[in-house]
């Protein structure tokens, strides 16, 4: 993973615009407050359905990416698999970091 994207989420996570765990998030997406899902790429299918089709429903970017426990340790948590960020701020450097590592 991109070491700047890891340093953003931990960044995220101090700043407490990030929200963890599944029905959190899924609950952060339904009532518009998520900006950007992040999903480990080593999730289930299930979960990487799941999310992909409630944020296609609701407009929210989602993003699938790195490991479970990278994210968890870029956060400071055990492994995520999928993390909520809150803040437009973030989420559009996190989406600038993507894209220019995709480049």
């Amino acid at each position: 993973m991109n070491p700047k994207l890891l340093s953003l989420l931990g960044l995220a996570r101090r700043a407490g615009k990030l929200i963890t765990g599944d029905e959190a998030c899924m609950k952060a997406v339904r009532s518009g407050k998520a900006r950007l899902i992040i999903v480990a790429a080593d999730a289930s299918e299930n979960t990487r359905k799941k999310y992909g089709d409630k944020c296609a429903h609701y407009n929210t970017k989602l993003i699938i990416t790195g490991d479970r426990i990278s994210i968890g340790e870029a956060i400071g948590r055990s492994e995520q698999v999928v993390i909520a960020i809150e803040d437009e701020g973030f989420a559009s450097g996190i989406r600038t970091c993507m894209d220019k590592s995709e480049v």
